[in-house]
């Protein structure tokens, strides 16, 4: 899909302004899909949660990389982290990439947090971004070292515990939905649902503890009219 084409919407029977006001609720709020269902209903909407579900899973993707391709690029210090979850009763390792603004640039759920997981995800990274940033900062971790030779000797590393802080406190909304949705089933599952996650929710969270309330209404006026456009629902009221 390109920046300026809108998800196809053929074959469903609900408009698009439902379709994508649900996936707002779920990965915006800490709802499930029976708690988006009766919100709707509240509003005389009538959809069944697994439809829901169909729907986020379809679109969910679709909506966070339109809102990632129109991000900025992205700053040239990199800060790294990994932190386990549990999936299914299982140790899993939740790895994180964000700049210097708490962009995240990426996700990816790992079994291991060795130097394996280190380089793939240094991998995955850069091919995500399409970008080489000017420093990486990660904690002790001795895995990032033996990648970060390997797979981006010409960045500078800067490995001490605390340095990276941005990207430990980037964790923390994806701790409160893993408490909300009481663990993940799958790794796959944790991993497409994070991957969209991470690129819709912050859309809706500008850094409220830096604006007066006004600006706050403003910029959340922008991100709402961003959001009708990437999901086709502008296009829809611009035609009506």
């Amino acid at each position: 899909m390109s920046v300026s084409s809108t998800p196809s919407y053929q074959g469903h029977r609900y408009p698009a302004e439902v379709i994508s006001h649900c996936v707002w609720r779920y990965f915006h709020f800490p709802l499930s899909f029976r708690e988006v269902e009766e919100l709707m209903l509240e509003r005389g909407v009538i959809v069944s949660y697994e439809t829901i579900r169909r729907w986020c899973a379809k679109f969910g993707q679709v909506y966070a990389n339109a809102l990632r391709r129109r991000r900025p690029r992205p700053g040239d210090k990199w800060y790294l982290d990994e932190v386990f979850i549990k999936i299914n009763g299982e140790l899993k390792y939740l790895w994180r990439a964000v700049d210097a603004d708490g962009t995240v640039l990426d996700i990816l759920v790992q079994n291991r947090r060795d130097t394996t997981a280190a380089r793939r995800f240094f991998r995955t990274l850069l091919k995500k971004t399409c970008s080489v940033p000017r420093a990486v900062v990660t904690d002790k971790l001795r895995s990032y070292g033996a990648a970060h030779r390997e797979v981006m000797p010409s960045v500078e590393h800067r490995s001490h515990k605390g340095l990276n802080n941005r990207a430990e406190n980037s964790h923390q909304p994806t701790r409160q939905r893993e408490r909300a949705m009481k663990g993940f089933r799958s790794v796959g599952g944790a991993q497409r649902f994070l991957s969209a996650f991470s690129g819709i929710s912050p859309h809706f969270r500008p850094h409220r503890h830096q604006m007066t309330a006004s600006d706050h209404r403003a910029e959340m006026t922008i991100r709402f009219a961003i959001w009708e456009q990437i999901t086709g629902v502008a296009g829809l009221s611009a035609a009506a």
